[in-house]
């Protein structure tokens, strides 16, 4: 096939520039049987011209409509509403009515990024791009989202962490400023029973300008997880500082010594409802969308009751914190 057919840069011709290549093919010697071979592949002699211009030209209505359609992309899908101003609105969220939720006649489509836009630090992401009338509120590019963005951009400090010899500060700083950990329980499923078992949860440990260090979390009885907890609640909590952004300017692997990481072990409990005000604050501050969570997945609030702090955070030392100091300490 002609290369000039099949190349991808010309843009709304497809159908012209087909035919303008079958024709320049067609010579004096040996005209239909040329364009059979060459330009349509058919494997057989065409009567006419015309004919064989009716028959490649549906195939080149499509090459045109694949050109115009190559850089588009389905950017996201939703789970829940928001107004014209990015505000979340109220809403029956249950799993029957979720799915309707999915239809956006106008903005479920956007014109995909060059992949740079991914590659770099100091690349704006595409919501980042996308500015109010006064250029001083970042908003979302598309409608498809729940929350705004900036709402938990916040949530990693930007601040450095405190001096490695200040260790119950810097265990009270990874525990308010870590987003995620890993929690590790005592297995009740069949084939690892008794084993060690390891989930990742959301945690916090209160507002970004409340830290308690007590670390809240919010759960549904249908998590592997909480079947464990029921059987044995102990469990611990692994915190990193690769989360936040000090070892990755430091070029720090997770696993070098410099990159703090803390355990918390204890015992997990329910919150009871004189706390339950505080823990959900806690929560859905730092972590918006929980808050449309399903309510037919019956989650709720726990919390991890502390019995020892292990914190390692310089190379060839590792710490046991006294719950006194780590409770003392602020990671402000």
């Amino acid at each position: 096939m002609d290369s000039r057919i099949l190349s991808r840069g010309s843009s709304g011709g497809g159908a012209a520039d087909l035919l303008s290549a079958a024709n320049s093919r067609v010579t004096d010697g040996h005209p239909r049987e040329f364009v059979n071979k060459t330009v349509c592949g058919c494997g057989r002699p065409f009567s006419t011209l015309n004919d064989m211009r009716a028959r490649c030209l549906p195939l080149a209505g499509l090459a045109s409509v694949l050109c115009l359609c190559h850089s588009y992309t389905l950017r996201s899908s939703v789970s829940w509403v928001v107004s014209s101003n990015g505000v979340v609105e109220d809403a029956d969220l249950s799993e029957e009515v979720a799915p309707a939720l999915l239809v956006d006649g106008a903005g479920l489509w956007k014109q995909s990024y060059p992949s740079s836009g991914v590659l770099g630090d100091s690349v704006d992401t595409p919501a980042e791009r996308v500015k109010s009338e006064d250029d001083n509120e970042p908003q979302l590019s598309s409608r498809l989202f729940s929350y705004r963005l900036e709402k938990v951009k916040k949530s990693v400090s930007s601040s450095p962490p405190p001096p490695h010899q200040e260790t119950a500060r810097t265990a009270r700083y990874i525990a308010h400023y870590s987003d995620w950990g890993h929690l590790a329980t005592i297995s009740t499923q069949d084939k690892i029973k008794g084993l060690p078992f390891g989930n990742i949860f959301s945690i916090s440990d209160g507002p970004l300008d409340n830290s308690t260090g007590v670390i809240y979390f919010y759960v549904t009885p249908m998590d592997d997880t909480v079947s464990d907890l029921k059987s044995n609640p102990h469990a611990s909590l692994t915190l990193s500082e690769a989360e936040g952004e000090f070892c990755r300017q430091m070029v720090y692997d997770p696993e070098v010594r410099r990159c703090a990481r803390l355990t918390l072990t204890g015992k997990m409990v329910e919150v009871v409802p004189e706390e339950l005000a505080f823990a959900k604050q806690a929560m859905f501050s730092r972590h918006p969308a929980m808050s449309k969570w399903p309510v037919a997945q019956k989650w709720f609030f726990m919390k991890l009751e502390l019995i020892q702090v292990w914190l390692q955070d310089w190379i060839g030392s590792t710490s046991v914190i006294s719950l006194e100091d780590y409770f003392k300490a602020t990671p402000f």
